[in-house]
């Protein structure tokens, strides 16, 4: 059995990777042009993990890795609603004729099935929680657009072309390996950093904006689930917890976890954020045996640990 992973070697690919590995999955090929992610994520790793260094906007490149691939999960993306604002152009190249791109060769490959990493920004500053995949989508930010428009191209390849896909909305990733050096990281990331470094994190509008903060391996074991449930092509899934902090209460939580005490600084809210976001995993449970493995708190230890680790 083979698999490609694009975005392979960043901090959810790499996950992934490992996961699939353990699945049981013989030879994983991540596919990754390092801009974001990064070689050393799958250090130590054995021989049935490779690395091809590419670009999904780059079709040939694409197609070839695909070569007698069983499945795609394609995750590969500039995953950043405030640099979509910023930098509109190539997010919407990567995110939306990279994934064309994707779609397109694993249709032309005969693959078994693509997963695509969708994002849970595609709804919206709906007021209703927990969000269900039947609402209506209200995306505010170009990724969010982007994302959705991925979620739409997936469907197509399925009732058009005969290619299995399903699609996952993530809630807000985090864990090990999530790079802090980047203005545009997510925020637990540069959290960790603050509380490992001295420096007061700024927290942009309130604090009181909440989250369905997921764990990486609870989202790794869900994208590997989805490969392999029957019935579900052409469908948008949520791959979230079911659960949401506020920022202020996930700062709280982690000085206590970190021993140490800084009061965080507070800046103007950003433009395209979400206020409050909570996925309804019903669907996810009934139909991909979604079952996440860890609390927040626990997530939280493990990353935490790890950012002690690797910024010391």
């Amino acid at each position: 059995m083979k698999a490609i992973v694009t975005g392979g070697a960043g901090f959810i690919g790499s996950a992934l990777v490992r996961h699939l590995r353990q699945s049981g999955v013989d030879l994983v090929v991540a596919f990754d042009n390092l801009n974001s992610g990064h070689k050393s994520n799958l250090y130590g790793l054995d021989s049935g993990v490779s690395l091809i260094e590419g670009d999904i906007r780059d079709y040939d490149a694409v197609h070839s890795a695909m070569e007698n691939a069983d499945y795609v999960f394609h995750l590969a993306a500039i995953p950043s609603v405030p640099r979509s604002i910023v930098e509109p152009i190539p997010s919407h190249d990567v995110n939306i004729n990279g994934s064309f791109n994707v779609f397109r060769a694993a249709a032309d490959r005969k693959v078994k099935r693509v997963v695509y990493a969708a994002s849970s920004s595609a709804y919206g500053d709906t007021e209703i929680l927990p969000k269900v995949e039947t609402m209506q989508p209200n995306p505010k930010s170009p990724y969010a657009a982007q994302k959705l428009m991925g979620e739409y191209y997936a469907s197509v390849f399925s009732a058009c072309f005969g290619l299995e896909t399903v699609s996952l909305r993530f809630f807000n990733v985090f864990g090990p390996r999530q790079d802090p050096g980047s203005a545009y990281s997510g925020v637990l990331s540069l959290f960790m950093k603050s509380l490992i470094t001295g420096q007061a994190p700024t927290i942009f509008g309130d604090g009181e904006q909440s989250r369905d903060f997921t764990y990486v391996e609870d989202v790794a074991g869900l994208v590997w689930k989805a490969s392999q449930a029957p019935g579900v092509s052409g469908r948008v899934f949520n791959a979230g917890n079911g659960n949401r902090y506020t920022l202020n209460e996930t700062w709280s939580i982690l000085q206590k976890i970190a021993g140490r005490e800084l009061q965080a600084n507070y800046g103007p809210s950003r433009r395209g954020d979400v206020k409050h976001s909570q996925a309804d995993t019903n669907s996810a449970v009934k139909f991909l045996g979604h079952a996440p493995q860890f609390t927040f708190e626990e997530g939280l230890r493990r990353t935490f640990q790890w950012y002690q680790q690797s910024l010391a």
